[in-house]
């Protein structure tokens, strides 16, 4: 009898010890927000260059603002990744600022569809709306921007 309920308790630690494995692997309950946060860092990083030769504009500065708002609601709405703002893809410092402002765009659409999943928290849903509203003032800042890159 005595092995019997060895073998029993065993066997229940296996099976705590491949569920705890699985949930590792597992992404959180929000792993679209985290996507987000990551295209959010990117688009961020080709508006604000960050080089000394280079002046950001009006436009930019607040297409920057806003992505920092909505980096802001999304790490609220989501299990923060605590990655800083610096943790993005490289940029190529030799592209163009019409071909860095189009991909900040492409970006932060990508970001927008990430977090416009539906969503159950009714605490998350209203920093979601909050998100999606600095996203797509970010994106109005970075067109007024491209605007005025095809205009000089």
């Amino acid at each position: 009898m005595k092995s019997y309920a060895k073998l029993i308790v065993m066997a229940a630690f296996a099976v705590l010890m491949m569920s705890a494995f699985a949930a590792a692997d597992t992404p959180g309950a929000h792993p679209a927000y985290l996507h987000a946060l990551t295209d959010l860092r990117h688009a961020r990083a080709h508006v604000d260059v960050g080089t000394p030769n280079y002046r950001i504009d009006a436009d930019e500065r607040r297409a920057i603002d806003e992505i920092d708002a909505a980096i802001r609601e999304v790490k609220e709405a989501a299990i923060d990744d605590g990655k800083p703002l610096s943790d993005h893809p490289p940029v190529d410092a030799r592209w163009k600022r019409a071909d860095r402002l189009h991909r900040a765009m492409e970006l932060l659409d990508k970001a927008h569809k990430d977090i416009n999943e539906r969503e159950s928290d009714r605490f998350a849903r209203g920093l979601k709306h909050r998100a999606l509203h600095h996203i797509d003032e970010a994106r109005k800042a970075v067109h007024d921007a491209a605007r005025v890159e095809r205009h000089e």
